[in-house]
């Protein structure tokens, strides 16, 4: 006998080969496609999150006192240029304009922490072309350029030891904790924004004659013997190891904080009303100062040694039973 083949089921025409059985090709679940197979679902697309790139330089703080410093040195060239047009007037005013922002670019940058080696490098350079070289060059050209070949030496002693007086407090900055604590209060020798104002005495003293109509003062100041003298004397105060005070961490007494204040308004009043004589009688009572200074800085100096003997001996004296 033959083996008999199985009979094959008969084919359904309304079923497609490519759908299961009894799913007709209407009824095709959510999300097929209807053109064949089952799709994929859609796909969402991650969104990334943006990566700020980071700058890199100098923080703002840091920038401001610079910027002072900047202005100050602008103002000192301008200064010099006046000098040389004969705007005397107007070469005295940009230099003080120097001193205030030199006077304020460091305590901004201890205020806002912005305190770097470049910052105080700069105002170095600063303060040698405002207060070393400006005030020589306007004195040369106030009354020294008439005076011979050699009136120009007084200048040029004041600019070198102003040079050597930033040079050595530079080199003091590193030695601030050798000092003792009653040292501190004190520059080493005159400092040199105050320098620059001495030595510019002579040009205050004749701006205000001018103005007053002090025909005898106004010549006597034009003449090269009282610059030279004000130039050499300051050059000498500059490099010399004379203690004066700072004024930083200056404590007045509680009895003495209102006359300060007010004598304080009316050095302000008198400065604005009239500017040439408030500066020149800065320049007197700054003088006077001096010697003051110096007498403070020998008591305390005295103060500091008795209480290290007293120290020492106490520390040989054995201890009674």
């Amino acid at each position: 006998m033959q083996p008999t083949t199985p009979p094959t089921p008969p084919v359904n025409s309304s079923v497609t080969p490519t759908q299961p059985e009894g799913v007709a090709s209407g009824n095709q679940p959510f999300g097929a496609n209807r053109g064949g197979g089952g799709a994929k679902p859609p796909h969402r697309k991650r969104l990334r999150r943006r990566v700020r790139t980071k700058i890199k330089g100098m923080s703002f703080n840091r920038l401001i006192p610079n910027i002072l410093t900047m202005l100050g040195l602008c103002s000192g060239l301008t200064g010099m240029r006046f000098a040389v047009d004969g705007r005397f007037q107007a070469a005295g005013i940009a230099l003080l304009i120097s001193a205030f922002i030199d006077g304020l670019d460091g305590r901004i940058a201890r205020l806002l922490r912005g305190s770097t080696r470049f910052g105080a490098e700069f105002d170095s350079l600063s303060d040698f072309v405002c207060f070393g070289v400006a005030p020589s060059f306007l004195l040369y050209f106030w009354a020294l350029r008439d005076g011979g070949r050699y009136a120009f030496l007084p200048c040029l002693m004041f600019t070198v030891c102003m040079a050597l007086r930033l040079a050595r407090f530079n080199a003091m900055l590193d030695d601030d904790d050798a000092k003792p604590k009653y040292a501190s209060n004190f520059f080493t020798g005159v400092p040199a924004p105050a320098g620059a104002g001495l030595a510019l005495f002579p040009l205050f003293l004749g701006l205000e004659a001018q103005k007053l109509n002090i025909e005898g003062l106004y010549h006597l100041t034009r003449l090269p013997y009282l610059p030279s003298f004000t130039l050499i004397s300051t050059a000498l105060l500059l490099v010399s190891t004379l203690p004066v005070w700072s004024f930083k961490n200056f404590k007045v007494p509680a009895h003495f904080v209102l006359p300060v204040m007010l004598g304080t308004v009316a050095y302000t009043v008198i400065l604005v009303a009239d500017p040439w004589g408030a500066l020149a009688a800065a320049g007197i009572i700054y003088m006077l100062l001096l010697p003051l200074s110096l007498l403070s800085f020998k008591r305390l100096k005295k103060a500091a040694e008795d209480l290290q003997e007293d120290v020492v001996d106490e520390e040989e004296t054995p201890a009674s039973a």
